[in-house]
């Protein structure tokens, strides 16, 4: 009886693992050539610079719409409700999501102070967020932790506001897009 123990923790293992390994070569591609054609039936070779730069807006517009919703439905939000004080009804899964949401922000405002270079007034008016951008770099960990006060999240708060006015400034208006909790996680 002992002995089917670690054999069943056996099976279960290598079941696994086989289906990470199986995930993740379907992922992939076959040979080296298709990664390479890809790539280039994806980009537009015929299009203007008009239609890059509204492109460039739009792609704008969608990644700091979701870095602006998931600050504020599973940072802000929860921080004003007082989720985060310790002792606080379900504290380590309000951090553990305002953790992953911090990352996910981070990562969509990279995203969109990249699109933005595609448009020139939008370049101008995003040129001079990239340092409040590169700040908020290890905020995903300080807020996992339970390590952010008033200052912090005021300083996500900040950012996505001024990213939202620069994109208003540049006639590309960014509205509050809450992503999924699968989207936080990638």
């Amino acid at each position: 009886m002992p002995r089917s123990v670690p054999l069943r923790r056996l099976l279960v293992a290598l079941l696994l693992s086989c289906s990470v390994l199986v995930s993740t070569t379907a992922c992939g591609s076959d040979d080296g050539n298709s990664s390479s054609s890809a790539s280039s039936s994806a980009s537009p070779t015929g299009t203007s610079s008009a239609e890059a730069q509204k492109f460039a807006k739009t792609r704008f517009v969608a990644n700091a719409g979701l870095a602006a919703g998931a600050t504020y439905q599973w940072i802000v939000k929860p921080y004003r409700a007082g989720k985060f004080k310790k002792g606080a009804d379900g504290r380590t899964f309000a951090l553990v999501k305002a953790g992953l949401a911090g990352g996910f922000a981070y990562n969509r405002l990279k995203a969109a102070s990249e699109n933005a270079k595609g448009d020139p007034l939008l370049s101008k008016a995003v040129a001079p967020l990239t340092a409040g951008i590169a700040s908020l770099e290890g905020m995903a960990t300080k807020l996992r932790k339970g390590e952010m006060g008033d200052g912090d999240i005021g300083a996500f708060e900040s950012v996505i506001n001024n990213i939202k006015d620069a994109g208003k400034s540049a006639g590309a208006e960014v509205e509050d897009k809450v992503p999924s909790a699968s989207q936080l996680g990638g």
